[in-house]
């Protein structure tokens, strides 16, 4: 493939999955600079996975496997700096006439979720992810390189330790 190739094909599908990507970073992270850091990382390892594409699988497949595998990795290289370092303080400046109470509770919501979602065991959490980002099972599959029947098997016992996650999170409010 050609250097201009690569990159028009590359921004197309930044375009079309970049959401996957903050998905990804945000689900592995504590702090909104390590998730940055982190989907710089995954946009990285997209770009110079590229070439290696064999278009076996659907792009939006290629690109949430490269950036799990970037997300996991990145994790279990950060571990030990990350166990010793938790964050002070999450501020979010919330202007009023930007959020009302409900939006605010929403968010409130889905940060709880992401925390919850941070605490599964990584493979758990790329499972979420893709049935959050409502992947057949056959996708999630080919993402993950399992059976669809232990995608089956492994996302039921993810949901319910994720709903015990949150209603612990709830339980603490």
């Amino acid at each position: 493939m050609l250097d201009d190739d690569q990159k028009s094909l590359f921004m197309a599908w930044l375009q079309e999955h970049s959401s996957a990507v903050m998905k990804v970073a945000r689900a592995y992270t504590l702090t909104s600079e390590e998730c940055q850091d982190l989907a710089q990382e995954i946009l990285l390892q997209a770009w110079q996975s590229l070439a290696k594409f064999e278009r076996k699988s659907a792009p939006a497949t290629w690109f949430y496997r490269v950036a799990l595998q970037t997300a996991m990795n990145w994790q279990r290289k950060d571990k030990p700096r990350r166990s010793l370092q938790k964050p002070l303080l999450e501020v979010q400046i919330i202007s009023d006439s930007n959020f009302g109470i409900q939006q605010v509770q929403q968010q409130e919501v889905v940060d709880q979720l992401y925390k919850a979602i941070s605490q599964l065991p990584k493979g758990d959490a790329a499972l979420v992810l893709l049935y959050l980002d409502e992947m057949s099972y056959r996708e999630m599959s080919e993402v993950l390189g399992i059976s669809e029947s232990n995608v089956g098997v492994k996302l039921n016992r993810a949901k319910k330790a994720l709903n015990d996650l949150m209603k612990g999170t709830n339980d603490e409010h």
